[in-house]
């Protein structure tokens, strides 16, 4: 079960007219392509997700992308709010799964793996699913080790000193966490990454789904409902092996909730040697195979030659006469003369004029820049146009605006 259901405030403005999940990266992909690839690698292919905040883009990536033989039973489906316990929405991503739990009663599963739909990494699930049923634990928590200074984002986990594998107590972002036993550098922090022992999860469902004062969240209410039985487990993300994966990006994970940190993960991508290797055939992450040429670089009239540098370039780009550096554009930009982009990222469609600068800036899918405008040059400027600026400096242009000079 995916949990694709949440609004992603801190996106904004790159979830004012799509989910979370749906949300580009990389240039080719969703977010949500990362859960599922990893599901689909782990040999997991009955896969339920759960929608539900302006869930139209994503749910027509997951029907074009996402089809799945059914040969073997195998499936891929999205699940919208059904409101099948009154008219009302998710309340909570264990509200969300309550309210689906038709999709557990129609399977007959003995475990459910629950995961999110926002987070970049690579993980084998059949690891954890072994080292779940080994533990005779009925919950198990994906964790990752984070330094003590950044866990206080997190929910954080806290280890039984007889039996680290066995949690002690679950906190939701401490003020003071403990770290890891034999690393007082580090503690571990939920991935939100779940597996269950199928019944054990529909009974605390339900009990959860009676209690009025619960927030009948998954890592608020479920997990520490099971710690508070002793039957809740931690896998240290540390022990996944990923076929492909160097020492440099094994236990890669990143939480891209936010502008600045969804900038910095692209940002990453496109250095000489990413931590995160989008290129590691062993362990593919699968996108949506669209039908474009190839991307072109070409000079304009006037011979100005048009190149990138340092840079990701999807299918359909076609740069003419323009600079881009350290940067991505994804599928079908288009840049023309003149214009210099650095440090920037160009989702589907974006076209930029002539005589253009672009300096550390999001510019979402449709974006039209006409000649001689400017964006992430003067914050004043892009304050005053209603432009979105983080605190850092990074320039966010809403979905299809025309940016004028």
């Amino acid at each position: 079960m995916v949990l694709a259901g949440g609004e992603g405030k801190r996106l904004m403005p790159l979830t004012g007219d799509r989910a979370k999940p749906a949300v580009p990266f990389a240039g080719s992909y969703r977010l949500i392509d990362f859960a599922l690839s990893n599901l689909i690698n782990s040999g997991l292919r009955r896969i339920v997700v759960l929608t539900q905040y302006k869930s139209h883009s994503l749910d027509r990536h997951i029907s074009q992308t996402w089809r799945m033989s059914p040969l073997l039973g195998a499936y891929v489906a999205s699940v919208p709010a059904q409101q099948r316990l009154g008219k009302r929405w998710y309340t909570g991503s264990a509200d969300a799964i309550l309210q689906s739990m038709n999709a557990l009663s129609d399977e007959h599963p003995d475990y459910v793996v629950v995961v999110g739909a926002d987070h970049v990494y690579r993980m084998d699930f059949d690891q954890m699913l072994q080292a779940h049923i080994e533990s005779g634990m009925e919950a198990t928590v994906a964790a990752i080790r984070q330094p003590l200074a950044l866990s206080t984002q997190f929910g954080v986990i806290e280890v039984d000193s007889q039996n680290p594998s066995k949690i002690a107590q679950f906190l939701e972002k401490p003020a003071n966490p403990k770290p890891v036993p034999g690393d007082p550098t580090q503690a571990l922090a939920s991935m939100g990454n779940y597996i269950f022992n199928a019944q054990s999860l529909i009974d605390a469902i339900e009990l959860d789904g009676q209690n009025p004062d619960s927030t009948h969240d998954m890592g608020g209410d479920i997990i520490p409902y099971f710690v508070a039985k002793g039957t809740a487990g931690a896998y240290d993300f540390t022990f996944n092996e990923i076929p492909g994966v160097t020492e440099r990006d094994k236990s890669y994970w990143r939480d891209v909730g936010t502008l600045d940190s969804y900038y910095d993960a692209h940002m990453d991508l496109i250095s000489t040697m990413p931590i995160f290797n989008l290129y590691n055939s062993e362990w593919p992450v699968f996108n949506q195979q669209i039908n474009l040429p190839p991307a072109k670089f070409i000079h304009d009239s006037e011979g100005n030659q048009g190149r990138t540098q340092d840079s990701i370039v999807s299918l359909g780009v076609v740069v003419s006469g323009g600079i881009v550096e350290r940067s991505v554009l994804s599928p079908n930009v288009r840049v023309f003369s003149r214009t210099l982009i650095t440090d920037s990222i160009l989702l589907d469609n974006v076209q930029v004029g002539r005589d253009c600068t672009i300096r550390r800036a999001i510019l979402d899918k449709d974006v039209v820049v006409t000649d001689g405008a400017s964006v992430g040059v003067s914050r004043e400027r892009d304050l005053e146009r209603g432009f979105t600026v983080t605190d850092s400096g990074i320039t966010v242009v809403n979905k299809g605006l025309l940016v004028t000079p």
